[in-house]
């Protein structure tokens, strides 16, 4: 990479312009409240009182800060729900990628953190040193990453130059930071994204990415 292909990331282009991803996690689910598990196969909430409310706010800050040219969701209930507000308030549809949704969690689905300690201590202990192990019936952090980057292309390809909201989850949206920063994995666990905050990544034709911030909560 020459000197000025890494500067264009920050200093921008005169002849070209980036695809900027704003990236909103979720507003919260009773599943989210209860610290449970909950990903992709698991029982799909959609967002509670509360997740709506946060959804709203958020919606009502991307129009302040953005023009957005498109709302990208996962398919689960929850990203579509908040997906739904911002759209609603940009006057625009959603598409939905598949890509950006969580990860599968298999049979650690709807329950606690303690709960799978106490039942499957051996897994969680194996999948916690390692983003190649999977939980019983899930998904490894590994797989995760590569359809994520994968996504990522796909949107940049289908919205070259715009700027486009993606209503993701906590894993997908940390796999998309940590590729923006060229981090290793072990960055992921050191990432904590609040419900329905924004991080936005700007995608340069011709250069490095830049992460302009990072779990920004709106109010």
């Amino acid at each position: 990479m020459t000197t000025s292909s890494i500067g264009a990331g920050w200093r921008g282009r005169l002849d070209t312009d980036p695809t900027v991803m704003v990236l909103l996690r979720h507003g919260v689910t009773d599943n989210t409240v209860r610290k449970l598990f909950c990903g992709s196969g698991g029982s799909d909430p959609g967002l509670n009182d509360e997740g709506r409310a946060q959804a709203a706010r958020a919606a009502a800050w991307i129009a302040r800060h953005h023009q957005v040219d498109a709302v990208v969701s996962s398919p689960l209930q929850r990203t579509q729900d908040t997906a739904g507000f911002v759209a609603r308030e940009l006057g625009l549809d959603v598409a939905i990628e598949d890509g950006v949704a969580e990860a599968g969690f298999g049979d650690w689905d709807g329950h606690t953190f303690a709960e799978i300690m106490e039942r499957w201590p051996d897994e969680m202990s194996a999948w916690l040193g390692s983003t190649a192990v999977a939980p019983p019936g899930g998904e490894t952090f590994d797989a995760v990453y590569e359809r994520v980057v994968a996504a990522r292309d796909r949107i940049v390809e289908t919205y070259a130059g715009k700027t486009v909201v993606v209503t993701s989850h906590v894993t997908p949206i940390k796999m998309m930071v940590r590729h923006a920063l060229g981090a290793p994995m072990s960055a992921i666990h050191t990432l904590e994204l609040a419900p329905a905050s924004i991080s936005t990544v700007v995608w340069w034709p011709d250069a490095l990415p830049s992460v302009r911030n990072f779990s920004v909560v709106p109010e």
